[in-house]
């Protein structure tokens, strides 16, 4: 992507069902699950490379022995940096007593981070805000085993607000509004709730106090708590959360728009957020791992046994599409071909755009995130030439000399390297000019490979602010003196902000909002814009689900085309001397493409939850406001 745009976080959790001495046994090590844990976190990191968080729990420890296990990191490499910590740990002991080497009981008792239960998280940092104390996993600790709570999740809330004011209510004194500490405190406090509960009930039942402790790991019904703390959540979240006597979970949204998936077989238990590094790390088929249905809950309990829970009675599926287009890793089978689909679809507007001059054409990417996508576009070509190679011989009648036809079945797509972005440039001065001047320099060109008579097709996935194509990205491509620069987006124009876990927050920032407002101002239609100010302001106190999306408005009157064209417009600039055309693609493809996640909301503003409205609703306010603050 060549907006810089980050996601929110990834999870993974293992549960190891047999007991450690097991995997020193069949594996060599009993850090199987630690490495295992490492392996998953690493192959997530294009989830989040701001901080990393690991948190493990043992299981049956003695009374007075360390049973969890913590730690966090905001370093340059976070993951690195935790398991370079883990490991540290690990070796001083192993160096100090020998005699654990080999004695897996020993390990256990002494060794921190060796447990049966593991959870790790990476994230992004949200709203400028990245220090350690904002990395998750997240502890509610206490004295009583089953009340400790470790929670790390992919998520997003969009009514913080109210659920702060019910923790107020239940008469709890949060010590911030941050989402995760609001949810954690909601689980929390229904942990607590059914823990006293149960406790009630075995003292009546004529039980003493230790042996209580047992019993109340048995009968406690995690998906029951669940159930009541997550009634009133509004957003997209994958939750996971370890209890600590074991017990463990993975809860995901009602609407499914953060993806989680999930296998089990005798030995383990693991979910994650993305099903190719469950098939990497453990060396399983793509049938093997299974996608966690939304509303509901993988639970498995201290005793090993694990259940798939519904928690809330899911909603009509709006997975997020963009986890299919750009953050997912595209080794998922699924994702791949996704990708490639999007790329074919794109074509016959491609084509248009070139008169269907193939022969003075270049193809391209911008990296590499687009370069599924891109295969997908040269295939579609490849069969387009195809089809005129045959017109062409057939048309020869048998009279075609071989020079000919040799000369006819030449013609292929003209695909070169073009973009190459350059290492990470530090932007160290603030004035406006200079800034920019590096900005233009993120990414370099292949020279002497284009014509001044060649169309130059370059396919991204995606536009968001399209401050680099216009900075840097068309004005390079502009240098090699191309007649056409086309860019082409395999997502449609983003209208609307994310508010479930992706970093927009800001609709003045879209390119596609600011085209919007430019045609507005074109057609003498801006008095629009204060009529939608208003009716969102009529709006804020009414409850979610009265809410209606009014920023639909700004775009309702012209077509996606017209849309596209001042975008065009406004990324071309007067200094480039290439005609620009950007060619986005129409949400129906990205339906053909990706039938199963229909989280199409940054595209047409229908939002999967009643928050959503709310949330870009404020977004406009702000807007008009020129309050910078953001709508979440």
């Amino acid at each position: 992507m060549s907006d810089a745009l980050k996601h929110e976080c990834g999870i993974a959790l293992i549960r190891l069902l047999k007991p450690l001495e097991y995997y020193k046994e069949k594996y060599g090590s009993a850090f199987y699950g630690v490495n295992k844990m490492y392996l998953m976190m690493e192959k997530q990191h294009n989830r989040g490379q701001d901080g990393a968080g690991f948190a493990s729990i043992k299981l049956d420890v003695t009374p007075g022995e360390r049973y969890i296990s913590r730690v966090r990191s905001i370093a340059q490499q976070p993951i690195q940096d935790i398991f370079a910590q883990i490991n540290e740990r690990i070796n001083d002991e192993l160096t100090k007593n020998p005699e654990y080497q080999d004695d897996v009981a020993l390990q256990k008792k002494h060794i921190p981070y060796i447990g049966e239960v593991l959870l790790g998280h990476v994230r992004y940092g949200t709203y400028g805000k990245n220090s350690v104390e904002s990395v998750h996993p997240f502890l509610r600790q206490n004295n009583w085993m089953h009340r400790n709570l470790i929670v790390a999740g992919n998520f997003n809330m969009t009514n913080v607000n109210e659920l702060f004011d019910n923790l107020l209510e239940i008469g709890q004194h949060p010590k911030e509004k941050a989402d995760t500490v609001t949810v954690m405190e909601k689980i929390g406090h229904f942990l607590d709730d059914a823990v006293a509960k149960i406790y009630k009930d075995l003292k009546k039942e004529g039980y003493n106090k230790s042996e209580c402790s047992p019993l109340i790991a048995e009968r406690l019904k995690v998906g029951k708590i669940l159930k009541r703390a997550a009634k009133n959540w509004d957003g997209g979240y994958a939750m996971a959360g370890l209890l600590g006597h074991g017990d463990s979970f993975v809860l995901r949204d009602p609407s499914g728009i953060r993806p989680t998936y999930y296998y089990k077989d005798d030995e383990i238990v693991v979910v994650a957020s993305e099903r190719p590094v469950i098939q990497t790390v453990f060396n399983v088929p793509f049938e093997s791992v299974k996608e966690l249905e939304p509303g509901h809950a993988i639970i498995t309990k201290k005793s090993g046994e694990t259940k798939i829970k519904k928690i809330l009675e899911p909603l009509e599926r709006k997975s997020c599409s963009f986890e299919r287009i750009y953050f997912s890793r595209g080794s998922d089978a699924e994702i791949y071909k996704e990708r490639k689909m999007l790329g074919r679809l794109l074509m016959p507007k491609v084509l248009e755009a070139i008169d269907n001059d193939t022969e003075n054409s270049v193809f391209s990417y911008i990296p590499n995130t687009a370069e599924t996508s891109f295969y997908g576009m040269i295939e579609t070509v490849e069969d387009h030439l195809n089809e005129k190679k045959t017109n062409s011989i057939l048309n020869g009648n048998g009279n075609l000399s071989a020079e000919r036809v040799t000369e006819i079945l030449s013609e292929r797509p003209r695909i070169e390297k073009i973009a190459i972005k350059d290492v990470k440039l530090r932007t160290f001065i603030t004035e406006d000019s200079s800034r920019d001047d590096l900005v233009a320099h993120v990414y370099d060109v292949t020279y002497g490979v284009i014509k001044p008579t060649d169309n130059l097709v370059i396919i991204d996935d995606s536009i968001v602010r399209g401050t680099t194509l216009k900075k840097s990205i068309i004005k390079m491509m502009d240098r090699l003196n191309p007649k056409k620069i086309i860019v082409v987006s395999s997502a449609p124009q983003i209208r609307y902000i994310d508010c479930y876990g992706i970093d927009m927050a800001n609709l003045e920032t879209l390119i596609a909002f600011k085209a919007a407002l430019a045609l507005l101002k074109d057609t003498n239609q801006y008095h629009i814009v204060e009529e939608v100010y208003d009716k969102c302001i009529k709006q804020v106190d009414l409850k979610d689900a009265h809410v209606v999306n009014h920023v639909k408005e700004i775009y309702d009157r012209f077509t996606d085309d017209e849309i596209s064209d001042k975008i065009s417009e406004l990324l071309g600039g007067e200094n480039i001397k290439a005609e620009v055309k950007i060619i986005f693609q129409p949400v129906e493809n990205l339906h053909k493409a990706c039938p199963k996640n229909l989280g199409d909301w940054y595209f047409t503003g229908e939002y999967p939850t009643a928050g959503g409205n709310r949330v870009v609703n404020r977004a406009f306010i702000n807007f008009y406001e020129g309050n910078k603050e953001r709508a979440y």
